[in-house]
């Protein structure tokens, strides 16, 4: 349907629009139209050796045949300017207004111009007789050069420069876009260097993918602040937190492990779940240097305190992780288009925890008695006085 579109309108494509941003989209910026669509060509040409990259298609529009009609030298010695000539022709062909007469609340233009069979032939134009500014008339052929061309109905600009945009859509379930875009790199690169006319720039989701992480570095550094200064308020401590937060890169690395599990690339959805993961994974941390600290609070000595949590802790920390994963399983194995968007979070989350859960177990209490271990050995550091 879009090609017998089309071959009908001589427009670029798209029914709806004339540009239309996919997953894939690159954007080439120069000055020279003729480099750009030759550098779109070999955009279009790498995308296709992509495979599960399909619907490759660029902004470049074709536009329809119209007549070019160029002054010659002789034209300039008569004092026929190019506005001159555009417009005899115009008002030879489209008409000139010569009046308007009042029919009721609106009005009939009334336009002079060539008739219809004399505006139906090249020949006619050919023929039509230019006014000099001195009154002289000469035929159009002698002033001016006549050819037939494509002329395009849209020109696209970024920054004062024409743009055309090389965009595709891809099947995510077995094409990773940022490992493609890490391979096209170095080939748009050296499409940069024998082009020098010609820019590029990744649009459309890879933008929103760059200026998300973005946004998302200074959310993880607002994170881990928040989540520090909430912990050493009630521990009483600035560095049993970190001890806590210990379990933060542990569910980081259940996060992609399971997306390896899954077969599953790497998403904006996915880095949102593990940036939720940061503050879920910590509860199975806290609840284990809590019940420490008061053990030891009671005067139960280091090593018998760390054992007696992990005992204790160990079924509700369990159960707990256990319940959360089973609850996060019917969204992880759906099939639905409706919550595909969402499984990507949901298998960070789900299996973020599963893993974290398990090493929490071994490694808070292990870090805690390291953690008394070295404060015993720094108080019986002789330090000198001031």
């Amino acid at each position: 349907m879009a090609a017998r579109h089309r071959a009908h309108t001589g427009g670029s494509g798209s029914l709806f629009s004339q540009h239309r941003s996919g997953p894939m989209d690159i954007r080439l910026m120069g000055d020279d139209f003729e480099d750009l669509a030759a550098a779109a060509v070999e955009v279009k040409e790498r995308l296709a050796e992509y495979p599960g990259v399909f619907a490759i298609r660029d902004s470049f529009d074709v536009g329809r045949e119209e007549i070019e009609l160029r002054l010659r030298p002789e034209a300039e010695l008569l004092g026929i300017s190019v506005s001159d000539l555009g417009r005899q022709v115009r008002q030879a062909f489209f008409g000139a207004e010569a009046q308007r007469i009042q029919r009721g609340r609106g009005d009939v233009r009334v336009m002079v111009r060539y008739s219809l069979a004399e505006r139906q032939s090249e020949e006619n134009l050919a023929r039509m007789r230019i006014r000099a500014p001195s009154g002289v008339q000469v035929p159009l052929s002698e002033v001016a050069d006549v050819s037939v061309g494509k002329g395009s109905s849209t020109i696209r600009r970024v920054d004062r420069h024409r743009a055309v945009n090389v965009t595709a859509d891809m099947d995510k379930e077995k094409t990773d876009i940022n490992r493609i875009v890490r391979d096209l790199e170095p080939f748009l690169a050296e499409l940069q260097r024998r082009w020098p006319g010609v820019r590029y720039s990744l649009e459309g989701e890879l933008r929103e993918q760059r200026e998300a992480f973005g946004s998302l570095y200074m959310g993880i550094a607002f994170v881990l602040f928040a989540i520090y200064a909430l912990l050493a308020i009630p521990f009483r401590s600035y560095v049993q937190p970190l001890i806590v937060m210990l379990v933060i890169p542990l569910g980081v690395i259940g996060a992609l492990l399971g997306h390896m599990i899954m077969g599953m690339n790497l998403s904006m959805m996915s880095i949102w779940g593990m940036l939720a993961l940061t503050g879920v994974v910590i509860n199975n941390a806290l609840v284990l240097v809590d019940y420490i600290n008061r053990q030891r609070r009671e005067g139960v000595e280091t090593t018998d305190a760390v054992v007696m949590a992990g005992v204790a802790r160990f079924r509700p920390i369990l159960l707990t992780s256990l319940t959360t994963f089973a609850g996060l399983m019917p969204l992880i194995f759906d099939k639905s288009t409706q919550a595909q968007f969402l499984i990507p979070m949901a298998v960070s989350l789900g299996f973020g925890i599963l893993y974290a859960t398990f090493l929490t177990l071994f490694l808070v209490p292990i870090g805690y008695r390291l953690l008394d271990d070295g404060g015993i050995l720094l108080r019986r550091i002789p330090w000198p006085r001031l």
